[in-house]
């Protein structure tokens, strides 16, 4: 799971914070970290919904559904469809319209090399569409807007809609498109200049959240939060389009919020968070994270079960990383490899409660899996568990004898202990008939797709985080070990490792193109696991310190409803 990461920009909403109960004094040297209480404590416990007010939701629903399916249809073929599935999406809709969307994208795709678009918006939208989509389509339409030096022509410098829409196209781009990248050094300086010189430009917010963090790397359900607002105030926006937008954000929110419900009565029952108070609280945190994985209502199991998952190992990691000793992470570890309940009468006391936890809840998990689904899923999270606590170990071995690994040496067992690879896996273990055997088999082999998600984890809470974890004893960070590998300065590191993250996003995509070698509904939860990482850590590590920008977020998306015009 992620580490700890420097504190981000202080929010103005407030919530309950709960005082941790007091640790004893450790009788053996522990490598403490100071982590604040949990920010919400018993707030999701209470919530109650009124089912007359979800039954009329509902139904509206379903009539603005019909709306919307014959808007789509009448746009067939037109500027008007391609804007009409961007807002969908960013609305975070799309869901509903699966069939529809798909069906206009094939066909777009089709007739990709013979209908020809002038306007530098139309053109980056419909490529970036079908990229979004998996669709492989030529990034040499955007030669056209160069100019016979070689450059992209001056005269597009006026044209901020233009400019917007290639540069969030251009975050789809793969290896090899130097186009793309040459779009981006292009376009983000020219909107920087328009943001500083004009506020009052009508694109002016979107430009400056684009220019944060593209569209491609945000969080979806947050995003339309956010988008929704903005789209309200678009003089042109459809009203049938935003009524269902709300309606539907405030419906999802009433499942979220009863499932988070759920999810706190079994943590509070658990007890797990007054039996480590060492550790991070972070329940709401870990289900906001998860939310960004998939906030659909299709996936309500699976989300329930990552959450759980997630959770109880984000209090192992914190035991091996800021308070077990060695000898006693050796004995845990050797317990997870045994996988049985006589293992825990040779753990320490305090690790007991957290190893029975797990052993219940993946037995828990089995009981709720279909005939057919139940061994393979659940042997996967036993069999992976055992390879992250052992990369948990070998940490805790490098740090007890003051170790600094070569950044090779670090990254073979960092990219496990950051949690991604088992995070995927069991992301995928709630999910349908799509999630078969031979995806969990084809993950056991730890491929490329999945550990470019552990470098983005991996170094992307390095980056934020490092400073923090090294006011302790704690194992020297990427960017230590990239700092001392080259002689360079910790700003220096930090770039040439940003970089490895750029060049892991285009390998990304590329594997999001048809056709892909697992279903892409399953590809989609690694791409949305990268965003969550990118969102979450864009001002520092919003896990660790989620009682700013977290703090915020989990309000807008899990607390507050979006007020419904009258």
């Amino acid at each position: 799971m992620a580490h700890q990461g420097s504190p981000s920009p202080c929010s103005p909403l407030q919530a309950t914070e709960i005082s941790k109960p007091e640790v004893a004094k450790p009788e053996v040297a522990r490598p403490m970290a100071d982590y604040h209480p949990s920010v919400w404590g018993d707030h999701f416990l209470n919530y109650s919904v009124d089912d007359k007010k979800v039954y009329a939701w509902t139904k509206q629903v379903e009539i603005l559904k019909e709306e919307v399916s014959r808007m789509l249809v009448n746009a067939k073929g037109s500027v008007q469809e391609m804007d009409l599935i961007d807002d969908i999406q960013r609305l975070a809709i799309a869901y509903h319209f699966e069939k529809e969307i798909d069906e206009a994208l094939h066909r777009m795709y089709d007739e990709y090399t013979n209908v020809h678009y002038d306007d530098l918006y139309e053109v980056a939208l419909r490529f970036r569409l079908l990229r979004q989509g998996g669709y492989n389509v030529s990034s040499d339409v955007f030669n056209k807007f160069k100019g016979e030096d070689g450059n992209f022509k001056a005269i597009l410098s006026s044209d901020v809609k233009g400019l917007l829409s290639l540069y969030e196209a251009a975050y789809l781009r793969i290896q090899g498109e130097d186009i793309l990248d040459e779009a981006i050094v292009f376009t983000s300086g020219l909107l920087k200049r328009i943001v500083a010189h004009h506020h009052d430009h009508p694109l002016d917010a979107k430009v400056r959240r684009a220019l944060e963090l593209p569209l491609h790397k945000r969080i979806p359900r947050l995003e339309a939060r956010y988008f929704i607002s903005l789209y309200q105030e678009d003089k042109s926006h459809n009203d049938v389009l935003l009524e269902l937008a709300i309606l539907d954000f405030n419906l999802l929110q009433t499942l979220h919020q009863r499932e988070l419900r759920d999810l706190s009565r079994w943590w509070k029952d658990l007890g797990l968070a007054t039996k480590y108070p060492f550790a991070r609280d972070r329940l709401v945190e870990a289900y906001y994270w998860i939310l960004g994985v998939y906030y659909e209502p299709q996936y309500s199991r699976a989300r329930v079960i990552l959450t759980k998952i997630f959770k109880i190992t984000s209090i192992i990691d914190d035991t091996y990383d800021a308070y077990a000793t060695l000898d006693e992470v050796e004995v845990f570890t050797d317990a997870i490899y045994r996988w049985e309940v006589e293992a825990a009468e040779g753990l320490p006391e305090y690790m007991k409660a957290c190893y029975l936890a797990l052993l219940n809840t993946v037995n828990e998990i089995e009981g709720q899996m279909m005939p057919d689904e139940k061994h393979y899923r659940t042997n996967w999270i036993k069999s992976e568990m055992k390879v992250l606590v052992q990369a948990y170990l070998d940490e805790a071995r490098w740090m007890n004898s003051k170790y600094m690994p070569t950044l090779k040496e670090h990254l073979d067992v960092s990219l496990v202990s950051a949690g991604y690879i088992f995070v995927f896996g069991v992301a995928c273990v709630g999910m349908g008939e799509e999630a078969t055997k031979k995806v969990f088999d084809w993950m056991t082999a730890h491929p490329k797709f999945v550990m470019d998600l552990s470098v983005i984890a991996r170094i992307g809470d390095d980056i934020a985080g490092h400073e923090f974890e090294q006011e302790r004893d704690h194992v020297a960070s990427t960017v230590e070990c990239y700092m001392k590998e080259h002689g360079v300065s910790k700003k220096e590191a930090c770039i040439s490792l940003q970089e490895m993250i750029t060049n892991v996003w285009e390998d990304l995509n590329e594997a999001f193109l048809r056709p892909t070698v697992i279903p892409s509904s399953l590809l989609l939860r690694g791409l949305n696991l990268a965003r969550v990482m990118e969102d979450l850590y864009v001002h520092g590590d919003g896990y660790t310190h989620s009682n700013k920008e977290t703090k915020k977020n989990v309000m807008a998306l899990l607390v507050d409803p979006i007020p419904i015009p009258m």
